[in-house]
């Protein structure tokens, strides 16, 4: 889908040099050679605009009419003009984890004849886990206007509740797009969209990053129209501890400063528009492990946030580590999907310790393993592996559950230490709720120091519901790569969030007197240094001034701390936490088949949509 729209973007182009601005006019900026194959740089980095030209006659400027002769034929598909961009501004608002993300701007139908009509795309491409909150479109001189509605699936089968399909898809998991219909040339459409996504944590700093690069065919064509660009940005911590600004690409002016919260603003008038994404980076200053509760502010007091911070002391110790790559090499893992994870996997096991130990499991109809026993990190035992990864090939058939059973019992034996089995797949297995059960039990009968399941999918086909709640289940990491070009990125991430463990076993002594307490995860996963602990529930009752958290360090002594309760009035812990909550439900109704849950997340979905 990604790559068609990018060809008829391609064509686009080349259709839009038909536009005439004048005698003597300036020439619009379209690139003067395009590549004849699939152009994936056709993909849109920001924000962008299209018209939807079926019949190429119609394209001419709307203002200066050419009278160029007629073109006969249509366009199947149709091609995508990238519009003309007139003003752009991003607000961004980021909270704890999550940075909530509004860009408006104003595109003119600069190529379309002023008595013809066209639908217009819109592309939205997001950041890191970004999840679409809203979008209106305003056409002022038509008196039309457009916005988003969330709906359920029983209102999918009611007539008329909708739209009709195809008018929003994703092109990419993190893309999304929708159609605008019959915008007559020269109109302008006034256009603002909303979405969240997440923060990356890296060698102890929030990174964010926005898509806001625009190819210069956006600019408008002559020198006496104005472009302006805005980009505010607020930072609001959530925890009353120093904020250090490490790094920004536009020029941020400082407007405010408080002890947890900082604001920022960018304004200028502008020869071309940004031709960088929106990159920004801090750090929570704190020399140690720092947690604490929030309370959602009334009127919706009825939601927390347990956090815990891993600090800036790099010299704690962490957990010596035993563990076994569970590797799919199933027929669709062939090529690129394959290479990257046998590439991260060499990475990963080149940075475990001398007492760390490891063991490598394939997977497809059949296994395979690397050794019978678990090997220790030294140079040799790594060449070994490195050799028996380059050998590997795929096969038909995927089987889950023995590899599962077979990585158990290496780690049967683990004491002092922290079991990681990292499974990664693409596919899809009968008894998936079967293993869920299984690795329920063994988990409860291993006891305190019971392997941490990190699981990691590939692709649309597997089922990342099943994949999630095995983590939960396993208190490990869940993440997952939708695309070949994504996969080497993100495993190493993960990799790295999961292995550098410095809290395990982490409780919390909540009042018994509250009426109501749930969790959105089933149990509390350990403290890294590569991610900080975020963990959302609901509750109804009062909270005493302070609760106790506890765990075991790596040293196998025991870590215990009051965490402060703090009721702040500006952290919307129902937006921040909203997705996390979702996901956990959605991955629990799969798990459980129940009804109710699915109504429940249903609800829960159209809840907080309300409350954008």
């Amino acid at each position: 889908m990604a790559s068609d729209f990018s060809t008829s973007v391609d064509y686009g182009l080349r259709l839009s040099k038909r536009i005439y601005y004048g005698k003597g006019g300036p020439k619009a900026p379209v690139p003067e050679v395009m590549s004849k194959s699939v152009p994936e740089s056709c993909l849109p980095t920001a924000v962008m605009a299209y018209a939807v030209v079926v019949e190429p006659a119609v394209v001419d400027n709307p203002d200066v009419p050419s009278y160029q002769p007629y073109v006969h034929g249509r366009c199947d598909p149709p091609a995508l003009i990238p519009l003309n961009m007139h003003e752009v501004c991003m607000d961004v608002d980021c909270c704890m984890d999550t940075a909530f993300v509004t860009v408006t701007g104003v595109w003119r139908v600069h190529c379309v004849m002023a008595s013809k009509r066209c639908d217009c795309r819109i592309v939205v491409p997001m950041g890191e886990q970004g999840s679409l909150l809203g979008v209106e479109v305003d056409i002022p001189g038509a008196g039309s206007s457009y916005d988003s509605k969330w709906v359920t699936v029983g209102d999918t089968n009611e007539t008329g509740k909708v739209p009709k399909a195809g008018d929003g898809r994703f092109l990419k998991p993190h893309m999304y797009t929708f159609r605008i219909p019959q915008v007559e040339g020269g109109s302008k459409l006034s256009i603002k969209v909303s979405w969240s996504q997440k923060l990356l944590y890296q060698d102890g700093r929030f990174c964010l990053n926005v898509p806001f690069t625009f190819p210069v065919y956006v600019i408008p064509v002559g020198k006496k129209i104005s472009k302006r660009e805005k980009i505010v940005l607020n930072v609001n911590t959530g925890i009353g501890t120093e904020i250090l600004c490490q790094c920004t690409s536009h020029p941020l002016k400082e407007l405010s400063r408080d002890v947890r919260k900082l604001s920022f603003v960018y304004e200028a008038e502008v020869k071309a528009w940004s031709s960088t994404d929106f990159n920004f980076s801090y750090s929570v200053f704190s020399r140690d492990i720092v947690g604490g509760v929030l309370l959602q502010s009334p009127p919706l007091n009825d939601m927390f946030c347990f956090y815990l911070f891993p600090g800036n002391k790099q010299t704690r110790k962490v957990f010596r580590k035993e563990v076994v790559f569970i590797i799919d090499t199933s027929g669709s893992m062939q090529g690129a999907p394959l290479e990257s994870v046998k590439t991260r996997v060499l990475a990963s096991l080149s940075k475990l310790n001398p007492e760390d130990s490891f063991n490598i499991i394939s997977f497809s109809g059949e296994t395979c393993l690397f050794s019978p026993k678990m090997e220790q990190v030294t140079h040799g035992s790594i060449l070994d592996a490195t050799q028996w990864l380059n050998n590997l090939t795929t096969a038909a058939g995927t089987n889950i559950l023995i590899p599962l059973q077979q990585a158990m019992k290496l780690l049967a034996d683990a004491s002092s230490s922290i079991p990681l089995i990292f499974l990664i797949t693409d596919g899809t297995v009968e008894d998936e709720r079967e293993i869920c059960n299984m690795m329920k039990d063994y988990m409860t009968s291993r006891g305190s120091i019971s392997p941490r399941l990190c699981t990691f999918g590939i692709g649309l086909y597997c089922n990342h519901y099943f994949l999630q709640m095995l983590a939960q289940i396993g208190r490990g990491h869940y993440d997952c790569a939708y695309d070949a070009d994504s996969i080497g990125s993100r495993l190493e991430r993960f990799f790295t969030k999961a292995s550098s463990i410095i809290l395990a076993n982490i409780t919390i002594s909540m009042p018994e007197h509250l009426n109501v307490l749930e969790l959105f995860q089933s149990h509390i996963p350990d403290l890294s240094f590569g991610n900080p602990l975020f963990v959302s529930g609901r509750y109804k009752g009062d909270f005493p001034d302070n609760i106790k958290v506890s765990g075991i360090l790596a040293d196998m002594t025991n870590f215990v701390t009051d965490l402060k309760i703090q009721n702040p009035k500006d952290v919307p812990l129902d937006r921040v936490f909203a997705r996390q909550q979702i996901d956990a439900l959605t991955a629990q109704a799969w798990f459980s088949g129940s009804k109710e849950l699915e109504e429940k997340v249903s609800q829960f979905s159209t809840d907080f949509s309300q409350s954008i």
